[in-house]
């Protein structure tokens, strides 16, 4: 376990009027919203795939993931690529946020256990919550928000994506 005073470092982002975080290391990159190609049988929270360098990177909205309200797609709407670990592997997913705020910085005495009640969020996916600006930071344990039900539907559906060739025919014609 890291000591009290160790700094670490998040990336916050909104959904709604909340603020969330993840570990720094977890992010790939961030995105500016795209075009999403749609998947058949997936469930509500899958938006779709998108093409990144060549590959196909589920895109997960995470206010339906948290059952919250539809993501509109808005100018600082983004999806923020990251790695997931399910039973020893990394998976690849893009998260749509609202918007991307900055990378914070916190001690790791700062952080405080998740609320008991209070939030509609399972607590199994904080990690613990942050203060910035005099505004609270609920801090996610991505590993634990995507279960590995979820994970292996992403496994699957990725074998039964489009083709590259289709996913620029699809963006050509949307």
């Amino acid at each position: 376990m890291a000591e009290d005073n160790t700094m670490m470092q998040f990336l916050t982002f909104k959904l709604d009027d909340e603020v969330f975080a993840l570990h720094i290391e977890k992010i790939r990159e961030v995105l500016e919203f795209t075009t999403v190609t749609k998947m058949p049988r997936t469930p509500e929270f899958m938006r779709g795939v998108i093409n990144l360098r060549g590959s196909v990177v589920p895109v997960i909205d995470m206010k339906q993931k948290f059952g919250m309200s539809y993501t509109e797609k808005a100018v600082d709407t983004c999806v923020v690529i990251v790695e997931v670990g399910m039973e020893g592997e990394k998976v690849i997913l893009g998260a749509m946020v609202d918007s991307v705020k900055e990378v914070m910085e916190l001690e790791q005495s700062a952080i405080e256990p998740p609320p008991k009640i209070g939030t509609q969020l399972s607590n199994e996916y904080i990690e613990g919550m942050g203060k910035q600006d005099d505004e609270f930071v609920i801090i996610l344990d991505i590993d634990k928000v995507f279960s590995t039900l979820d994970l292996t539907m992403v496994t699957e559906m990725k074998g039964q994506v489009p083709s590259e060739a289709e996913l620029e025919k699809s963006v050509n014609h949307a």
